[in-house]
């Protein structure tokens, strides 16, 4: 069989992985017969983020020896949403599936993750309905964190932080993530009227090595929370937005100027220049936030302009080499 990839495969397999060298020879091998299983075009994408063991040497090789086989690396650890835009940028194929690189997620559930996208949907979640991970530390924030993050977008999904997911490269492709947003692609993907949809994946006990995720990053989720509820209610209504949080400020300018008036009348001098100038302040205030939202409706008439993503100047590709013919 000829092992020459086809320009537009028809699957491509992003796979963040970071410190795995115990766990990516492995992985490699599990996704290459679930792939070999689907008789269909294929590549897999192995994106390294700066691991400090032998991952990136182990890949050189796999790739050397695979040619479905594409390794990306990050000269320093920018984290699991970097490494994965990197893996979706790279992708070439019509569908695009990620997962973590730890064997945690399951490659047999790809091909139940395709099949229900046949039925017409764009974006195919994993649900772990049997987490494998301690309680407290890690599924009971994640239970909460999945329900504040239905309530806040819409997108009520069980599991939010499944990297196990399949998308439509259409869309996928027009998703900009940074932050800890590769946890919020469901919703995002609403942005461009995606169908989103979930099914229960298995979830298996970390084999090696150690959790690169903890408490601490508590934090950072609640931020991107309220961005991504920005960027979602901002997208279609830019004017309704501002204009509602320029309100307060246009109550307080009447009454900080029918307050003055009465001031002035009365000969109240110094207390009147600190209301006028209150109400003027107030005045500027919504009257720049109207503006803003005026500018956000201009930009949605005129065309959403996005310039070409490419590659970071910080990650390279490994080089594909000569592969013989099986």
């Amino acid at each position: 069989m000829n092992t020459a990839l086809n320009p537009k495969p028809y699957l491509s397999v992003a796979v963040p992985v970071y410190n795995e060298e115990d766990s990516v020879c492995l992985l490699y091998e599990k996704i290459r017969v679930v792939c070999e299983s689907l008789n269909k075009d294929y590549e897999i994408i192995f994106v390294d983020d700066g691991s400090s063991d032998r991952t990136l040497e182990i890949l050189a090789e796999i790739q050397k020896n695979d040619a479905h086989v594409k390794a990306v690396s990050f000269r320093k650890n920018y984290g699991q949403t970097a490494a994965m835009a990197a893996g979706f940028d790279c992708a070439q194929g019509e569908n695009v599936v990620s997962m973590d690189g730890d064997l945690q997620n399951d490659p047999s559930d790809i091909p139940m993750l395709l099949k229900k996208m046949e039925e017409g949907y764009d974006v195919v979640c994993g649900w772990r309905k049997n987490r494998q991970d301690k309680f407290w530390s890690r599924r009971f924030p994640s239970i909460i964190a999945n329900w504040i993050i239905g309530r806040v977008t819409g997108v009520r999904i069980h599991d939010n932080g499944c990297s196990l997911k399949a998308y439509r490269a259409s869309i996928i492709k027009n998703v900009f993530l940074y932050g800890e947003m590769h946890r919020f692609i469901p919703a995002m993907t609403t942005l461009t009227g995606a169908r989103v949809s979930e099914i229960v994946v298995k979830h298996h006990a970390r084999q090696f090595g150690k959790s690169k995720y903890g408490i601490s990053r508590v934090w950072r989720v609640i931020l991107d929370i309220i961005t991504v509820k920005m960027i979602i209610g901002f997208a279609s209504k830019p004017l309704r937005w501002f204009g509602f949080f320029s309100l307060p400020f246009i109550i307080a300018t009447f009454f900080a100027f029918f307050s003055a008036v009465d001031l002035l009348q009365r000969d109240h001098t110094e207390v009147w220049l600190v209301t006028a100038t209150v109400g003027l302040l107030c005045l500027f205030l919504s009257t720049h936030l109207i503006s803003l939202g005026i500018i956000g409706e201009l930009s949605m008439k005129t065309g959403d302009f996005r310039p070409s993503k490419g590659l970071h100047p910080n990650i390279k590709i490994l080089q594909q080499t000569d592969h013989k013919e099986d």
